[in-house]
């Protein structure tokens, strides 16, 4: 197998950068899925049942993304780049993490939002290196602190802040994203 030199790697990256849109369309699927969430959190549900509607609509947001892929032109397989797998590869390590968002779910389910936020938020940290975006891994910060933060400070009956927290933490995600990959792409 033929190495490969920082600077092959770094166009690798940059053809996926620009090729995906910096994954803008999975971000904003995101942004209006958790809006929904939100939404669901307002609702004079129990928190279990609010957590599996959450759960449900959660579903939602890789349709949304491949109904935004087309809308946005972006591309979900680049051929010839063989760092093309990682992205779902890195999107898929988040479910590792899913049973521990069980046992929340059963044991506390009032946490519930927080610890999916916190989860959601922490899986785009590695989008930073593979999108070559320091924003992503600015934003999986500020998402996980503050989603844990919100927990901590309000009231169980306001816990629909964190989704909308996470709302639009991922829309000013997707706006950088999207300028950032303009740029990218005028070079």
């Amino acid at each position: 197998m033929k190495e490969m030199n920082s600077l092959e790697l770094e166009k690798l990256k940059l053809d996926l950068s620009i090729k995906a849109k910096n994954g803008i369309d999975f971000i904003i699927s995101a942004s209006v899925i958790w809006f929904v969430i939100a939404f669901i959190w307002t609702l004079s549900y129990s928190s279990y049942d609010k957590s599996v509607l959450t759960f449900i609509v959660g579903g939602m947001i890789l349709p949304l993304a491949f109904l935004l892929s087309k809308v946005l032109k972006t591309n979900w397989k680049v051929k010839d780049n063989p760092l093309q797998p990682l992205g779902l590869w890195l999107n898929f390590a988040q479910l590792f993490y899913f049973p521990f968002l069980v046992f929340i779910l059963i044991k506390n389910p009032d946490y519930f939002i927080m610890t999916y936020a916190i989860i959601t938020g922490a899986h785009l940290f590695p989008y930073a290196w593979y999108y070559n975006e320091k924003i992503y891994a600015i934003v999986a910060g500020i998402i996980s602190i503050g989603s844990m933060v919100f927990a901590l400070l309000l009231p169980i009956e306001n816990m629909f802040f964190v989704p909308v927290f996470m709302s639009v933490s991922l829309l000013i995600l997707a706006i950088v994203a999207f300028f950032s990959f303009k740029t990218k792409q005028n070079i």
